[in-house]
């Protein structure tokens, strides 16, 4: 049982790691005309604990995955630099970091489902951070008047900028991580390391 424990909180970490360098390279951000970044599927090891050991110890390692984006937001963004009020302040870092990053270690719901549960559950965990982006981008930026002109077009409908701008990194971001998903559960080793017995429900 120690060593069971031992062997998943060494696993978390490792995942933890992977999740925060793979989230550093954002090959494709060139690519997007409105802004955001496509990382090298850093999501996809965060939902992968979550699948191995369960919903529960996913949403601790996704928080803290949640918690390394809020540091990042603050020292290379600026985030307290972005000229928001206290209250749009606090919703940007609810919606677009603690939320947005924890709702990850959702994806392992239907872990026991095979693919398709593999699938549905990242799938889900996805478009529920891609959510709260698309949720923080009409209530907290739509008021700041930041972005909103760089889309003539749109720009006077918050919600299909919202729609538009999030969608733009989260979507692509959210098909790269279902075919690496895809790939990894069709390599028997992969599948095997990923639903051993040692996992904890």
């Amino acid at each position: 049982m120690k060593n069971s424990k031992t062997k998943m909180l060494v696993e978390g970490a490792m995942m933890l790691a992977l999740a925060i360098v793979l989230s550093l390279i954002t090959p494709f951000q060139k690519l997007l005309p409105f802004g955001g970044s496509i990382t090298l599927v850093s999501m996809l090891p965060i939902c992968i604990f979550s699948i191995k050991y369960g919903v529960a110890k996913g949403l601790g390692v996704s928080f803290l995955f949640a918690v390394f984006q809020f540091a990042q937001g603050t020292i290379k963004d600026g985030l307290f630099g972005w000229g928001l009020t206290v209250g749009m302040l606090i919703a940007c870092i609810v919606f677009d970091y603690f939320l947005a990053y924890t709702v990850l270690g959702l994806a392992g719901f239907a872990r026991k489902k095979g693919l398709g549960g593999w699938i549905t559950g990242i799938v889900i965990a996805l478009t529920l951070r891609f959510l709260c982006h698309f949720i923080s981008g009409v209530y907290v930026f739509a008021s700041t008047g930041k972005i909103w002109d760089d889309l003539d077009f749109v720009a006077d409908n918050k919600y299909v900028y919202s729609l538009v701008y999030n969608a733009a990194y989260m979507v692509p971001e959210i098909i790269l991580t279902i075919i690496v998903t895809v790939i990894l559960f069709k390599i028997p080793q992969v599948r095997r390391l990923l639903t051993d017995e040692g996992a904890e429900a």
